[in-house]
């Protein structure tokens, strides 16, 4: 049977390279994140992989930062057992089979409506699951979600691609709309932002980075109800022992030296 045929480009494409590199981690025999749906997906899709140049290293990184988000959501959802999860920029992300949260909790899943038509065709429906098809960016979307329950915002790979003055638009309207609760993403320095395109698979993509975060407290300033309250470096040594050893060397470089840890990391709010 044919696969999926997929006609991605440019910021899109790149949930591809995502999706891949969680598949082939999740191949290793002691895989962290263990994605069967990922894996999957990727048998389902009709497109050179190879193209993006993911390597195992690449894999494990990206695995590394999804099971990260994936125990923060966790953590929320046993403190708020009838939240909201608002997962932005999807892509083709198998977070929700991952947590499988409880009954109580309503989950929404939100990317542009090509990648929304992708995801109902890859993996099953559930119950308490959303899927809404729109640009983040598009202020309409949020009136199909409840305004009167606990809510974690997760933005993962999501912000470097926004531009620069929707990012903090964006998070406005969270804020003004959803009742209280976490945002999280991962953020880029100016420095990281400059850095982002010698990735060999962000040059393949032809994807273009914009938003860059140096200072967490900035966006309290933009956004007067966040709070920033965390700065989470997810690679431990436990976590990168199956990278290459010239990885692992860049990683603990960029764990202890202040200046490079700032070059991308995952931030986190109240509000």
């Amino acid at each position: 049977m044919a696969g999926e045929r997929v006609n991605l480009s440019g910021a899109r494409e790149t949930l591809l390279m995502t999706l891949y590199g969680k598949a082939l981690e999740s191949r290793l025999p002691h895989s962290l994140l263990g994605d069967r749906f990922a894996d999957e997906a990727v048998r389902k899709i009709d497109y050179d992989f190879s193209r993006l140049k993911v390597d195992t290293n690449l894999g494990i990184g990206l695995a590394i930062r999804a099971k990260t988000y994936d125990v923060r959501v966790q953590d929320f959802i046993a403190k708020n057992p009838g939240a909201i999860v608002l997962h932005l920029g999807c892509g083709l992300d198998t977070r929700i089979f991952r947590v499988d949260p409880p009954e109580g909790v309503e989950w929404f899943d939100v990317d542009f409506p090509d990648v929304i038509a992708l995801r109902r065709k890859l993996y099953p429906s559930r119950d308490h699951y959303h899927l809404v098809g729109s640009s983040v960016t598009d202020p309409d979307w949020l009136a199909e979600v409840p305004s009167n329950r606990p809510a974690v915002v997760v933005m993962e790979g999501l912000t470097p691609y926004l531009p620069v003055e929707e990012g903090p638009r964006l998070l406005s309207r969270l804020v003004a709309h959803l009742a209280g609760g976490e945002l999280m993403f991962d953020a880029y320095s100016h420095f990281g932002l400059k850095m982002l395109p010698l990735n060999p698979t962000i040059r393949a993509t032809g994807a273009e980075v914009h938003w860059a975060i140096d200072d967490p407290q900035e966006l309290e300033r933009a956004v007067p109800k966040l709070r920033f309250f965390d700065d989470i470096s997810a690679y431990s040594a436990e976590r990168t022992a199956h990278m290459s050893w010239s990885a692992k060397l860049f990683i603990g470089l960029w764990r202890h030296i202040p200046a490079l840890r700032k070059v991308g990391r995952i931030l986190r709010y109240r509000f």
